[in-house]
């Protein structure tokens, strides 16, 4: 997909990723759509190619109804919807529920409500791509933080189940899966075990280069998007030996209680 000339929605775009797809998808030529919770973030990023931005809570249905609505009334037609919008969640089985249940929300529901929102256009046309952020964590797992690596895993789950069922139609699927990228989510309160476990698996790389990365794998139509190469070696293993992968994790783990 060339970018040039595209009408791109994407969420969480006040900052990080979704700050660095915003300027590179508008350095490419796309008319970018910013939205987010945080408003003002939103504002800015937008401010930098005279783009839109929109207040959007992503897990509520009816605020991406909305914005999407919006969007078609000023622009036209979505091309592009990245469904990028993620929190930084701790904890085990004895998480309390509304930290499960908005994890479940952000990064399984809004996914859902993108796709019922933007998808059946696309998929009368025959064009278009839905690009959904999940994590590493989502393949592989993520120390101390089970709601997020749950989560996650159903994430990238239904990226891949929408691809199965629709790929095949003229539409993309893309699913971005990085490790540590330098946003303000390395600083979420609460959350600072589980990104050591993160850091110490691999880069800190840059949004600039995960937007790269993205950029890419839409020219290439590219289902999973791996900025960090490395997490292709850990899948493999994973898939080849489970429990060899599982005893792994678990010496890392105590590796890591040790520092």
């Amino acid at each position: 997909m060339e970018l040039a000339g595209k009408i791109a929605v994407v969420t969480g775009g006040a900052s990080g990723i979704g700050r660095a797809l915003c300027l590179r998808f508008a350095a490419e030529g796309a008319r970018v759509v910013v939205a987010d919770r945080d408003v003002d973030g939103a504002a800015r990023t937008a401010a930098a190619f005279g783009g839109l931005s929109f207040r959007v809570d992503v897990g509520r249905a009816e605020e991406i109804d909305a914005m999407v609505g919006a969007v078609a009334a000023e622009y036209g037609v979505i091309d592009v919807f990245c469904s990028n919008a993620g929190i930084g969640v701790s904890g085990g089985p004895d998480a309390p529920d509304e930290v499960w249940q908005r994890a479940w929300d952000i990064h399984v529901m809004a996914h859902v409500y993108a796709a019922r929102a933007v998808l059946p256009g696309m998929l009368a046309r025959g064009s278009g791509a839905i690009v959904a952020t999940a994590s590493a964590a989502g393949l592989l797992t993520n120390l101390d933080a089970a709601p997020y690596a749950v989560t996650k895993h159903a994430g990238v789950a239904f990226a891949e189940w929408l691809a199965v069922t629709y790929g095949d139609r003229g539409v993309q699927f893309h699913c971005l899966c990085p490790m540590a990228v330098h946003t303000p989510m390395l600083d979420a309160p609460g959350y600072s075990q589980a990104l050591a476990s993160v850091k110490a698996a691999g880069a800190l790389l840059e949004p600039e280069q995960v937007a790269e990365a993205v950029v890419r794998a839409l020219a290439e139509k590219r289902f999973l998007i791996l900025p960090h190469p490395e997490v292709h070696d850990f899948l493999r293993r994973k898939a080849n030996d489970p429990d060899d992968w599982i005893a792994a994790m678990q010496r890392f783990k105590k590796k890591l209680e040790k520092k």
